[in-house]
């Protein structure tokens, strides 16, 4: 084992597990299984009297890291954390006897120990074990960070997630609290009928969303391929094959930057309900939201950065061009009418020093737009609705303006948080749709969708009046635990290179 760049702690540590290895022929043991965790304990003895734990003398066997020591001579106090959280145990020379105690103080900080004995109340009443036998299962060769409350450096956060876990229990409780939110939205499709299900993550096409992708290839069958950015377009095959109700949670892809809200690699939930429409999946979506925080948090509204954030009630609802009327100056130098008027966009879109392109469109200036003055504003929960058909290329045309879509977006404290709509099951329009993102491509669109026949030819098939909708795991996640950043919600979010 070398020793070179390791700390002088390290080095005492190697040291430590070299004289193990002398002395004893396994010193990573295995088949150890504790039968007790220290939450069930509490829950269990925490009413208990000192004298009632003492008449009864519990046997109890227990397993974790150490976090404190505490010695006094011929007796200690350690701090033992497992799964559910921590309890103290009590060690004495008498109990373990010479040797027994000798290598007890030999154990370090961070190592995993399995311990066997009573439980029984200390003089301040804190619910302790009295340790019979205490065996080392594994050597921690690090020390731990200094500050056990939590890990200041967030590269260390991120990049080491494992010392974040071990000493900083929020964390713990976030994940546990984002597995908690995973295991309700299953549960609420399950019990509508919806059947989960998965789809490929390699796609031969790009489709389903706009966004760059990752590229990759198969050797054998000598083939580009792209890991997905949507599952939409397999689920959506699915619902022609007669599965009406489908839901996946995926993980998506998308070659893009990497900030507060994007991770690389990222979590969504995606279902698709057949007849159904886009305002039967704003209904839904209200509901699930609340559904999901009375069960998790116990109350339909929760305090995201310091900001109270109404679940309850019904959500506000306005359409994009209302959005841009109502949140920017455009009504004060132009008319209604000029929302969809290019050449007015783009100047309007200049003075306000909105970034934009030659070749966008209509549509695609008036999102600017509204992402520049709406978007960071739509605190409290909000659909955007109406979306424009050039930024919404497998939406349903409006009946009444086939400028726009039935589609809506879903915003809560200034983030895009859903994506949903009444699915187009027009083939030939579709396929013209397609055509013009393939057409966007060739001028220079990373984000534009391929050309799918396949696709088509399953629309060809019939595809029933269906609505659709995409939700941000992790965005959601981020709202119920309170979490400024996705990276505190992604177990190992995606890093730059460390030099």
């Amino acid at each position: 084992m070398s020793s070179e760049g390791r700390s002088e702690q390290e080095l005492v540590r190697i040291e430590k597990l070299k004289k193990l290895q002398e002395r004893e022929p396994i010193v990573y043991k295995n088949g150890f299984v504790p039968k007790d965790t220290a939450l069930a304990l509490r829950e269990k003895y925490s009413d208990q009297s000192k004298e009632a734990l003492e008449t009864l003398a519990v046997p109890v066997t227990v397993a974790g890291r150490l976090m404190a020591i505490r010695l006094f001579g011929k007796a200690a106090f350690l701090q033992l954390q497992d799964r559910t959280g921590s309890i103290q145990l009590f060690v004495q020379q008498t109990a373990l006897g010479d040797e027994g105690y000798q290598r007890f103080k030999e154990l370090d900080l961070g190592d995993i120990v399995f311990a066997k004995g009573a439980v029984f109340k200390t003089k301040t009443e804190e619910l302790s074990i009295k340790v019979e036998t205490l065996t080392l299962l594994t050597k921690a060769l690090h020390p731990l960070p200094e500050k056990f409350h939590g890990i200041a450096d967030v590269e260390i956060k991120y990049r080491q997630r494992y010392l974040d876990l071990m000493t900083d229990s929020t964390v713990r409780e976030r994940f546990q609290r984002r597995s908690k939110v995973v295991e309700c939205i299953r549960s609420y499709f399950a019990e509508r009928d919806f059947l989960e299900v998965e789809t490929p993550m390699m796609h031969p096409l790009v489709g389903g969303a706009a966004a760059r992708p990752f590229a990759t290839h198969h050797h054998t069958l000598d083939m580009p391929l792209y890991l997905r950015i949507a599952p939409e377009l397999y689920l959506k095959r699915l619902v022609v094959g007669g599965m009406d109700r489908v839901f996946e949670i995926n993980r998506n892809f998308r070659n893009e930057g990497i900030s507060i809200q994007h991770n690389p690699e990222f979590t969504m939930l995606e279902f698709y309900w057949a007849y159904a429409t886009y305002e039967d999946l704003m209904d839904l979506t209200e509901d699930l939201f609340r559904t999901v925080a009375t069960k998790v948090l116990g109350k339909p509204e929760l305090v995201y950065q310091g900001t109270e954030i109404q679940l309850g009630g019904a959500w506000r609802r306005l359409s994009v061009e209302h959005a841009i009327l109502e949140y920017s100056d455009f009504a004060q130098k132009h008319s209604r009418t000029e929302l969809r008027n290019k050449g007015v966009l783009t100047r309007f879109a200049t003075s306000h020093h909105i970034p934009i392109k030659d070749v966008m469109s209509v549509g695609e200036l008036q999102m600017a737009i509204f992402e520049h003055f709406a978007e960071p504003k739509l605190i409290q929960p909000t659909f955007v609705t109406h979306y424009p058909i050039d930024v919404s290329p497998l939406s349903r045309c409006n009946d009444k303006d086939p400028f726009l879509t039935d589609r809506f977006e879903l915003f809560i404290y200034g983030r895009e948080i859903a994506n949903g709509f009444s699915e187009l099951n027009d083939p030939f329009d579709q396929k013209r749709r397609f055509e013009a993102q393939v057409e966007a491509k060739t001028q220079g669109n990373h984000e534009a969708c391929d050309m799918d026949e396949d696709y088509v030819r399953a629309l060809e098939y019939g595809l029933p009046p269906t609505a659709g909708e995409g939700i941000g795991i992790d965005r959601m996640v981020m709202l119920f635990t309170d979490a400024a950043s996705i990276r505190d919600v992604i177990l190992f979010p995606q890093m730059r290179k460390k030099h």
